[in-house]
């Protein structure tokens, strides 16, 4: 399929392009300036303009939805963050994530500490519904201890500590390994 040209750059334009990914998307300030500076990159590169107006646009865009309330790049980390502990991503790796997404240390560290404020929001809690997505340990049907190994290493690629992959890999079933999670919020 042929590609076609891309449309000169306006501020409607850009104001359309930028509602229609929040739209689709929950972003923060800095991933929708790259979207955004993308576009404009790639028009002015094409139509042989200067892309500074364009980058011009896409900041006092992002400065006008900042001060609106459609980008909020605090509840963005917090929400984010949430989401990726409950899929069983470490604090390393949603570490990492948020800073893929543009969000500087400090929104980042502040995601991290309302996240272990709440209930089940332990570097155990990710771990055990790491393992029960990808049924490691307990939740493994057959060959758990030939499995064992591979297992540790799954938890270490998504950046938890042995001292937790060992406890969730000991577990019996799953139940002792709820009764677990449980037993370290009390």
């Amino acid at each position: 399929m042929a590609r076609t040209e891309p449309k000169r750059i306006t501020a409607e334009r850009l104001e359309r392009s930028a509602l229609h990914y929040l739209q689709r998307f929950a972003s923060s300030s800095a991933n929708l300036r790259r979207v955004l500076l993308r576009k404009v990159q790639v028009s002015a590169a094409f139509h042989e303009e200067d892309p500074a107006e364009g980058t011009a646009q896409v900041e006092a865009l992002i400065a006008r939805y900042l001060a609106a309330g459609l980008l909020d790049d605090e509840g963005f980390a917090a929400a984010k963050a949430t989401s990726l502990h409950r899929r069983g991503v470490s604090r390393v790796g949603i570490r990492g994530r948020l800073a893929q997404k543009g969000l500087n240390g400090e929104q980042v560290a502040k995601a991290l500490d309302d996240l272990g404020e709440e209930p089940g929001g332990s570097e155990l809690a990710a771990a055990c519904a790491l393992a029960r997505r990808r049924r490691l340990g307990p939740y493994r049907i057959k060959d758990r201890e030939d499995n064992r190994r591979k297992d540790m290493g799954t938890f270490a690629r998504a950046g938890f500590g042995s001292q937790v992959a060992h406890r969730v890999l000991d577990a019996e079933d799953p139940e002792a390994l709820e009764a677990l999670l449980r037993e370290e919020e009390d």
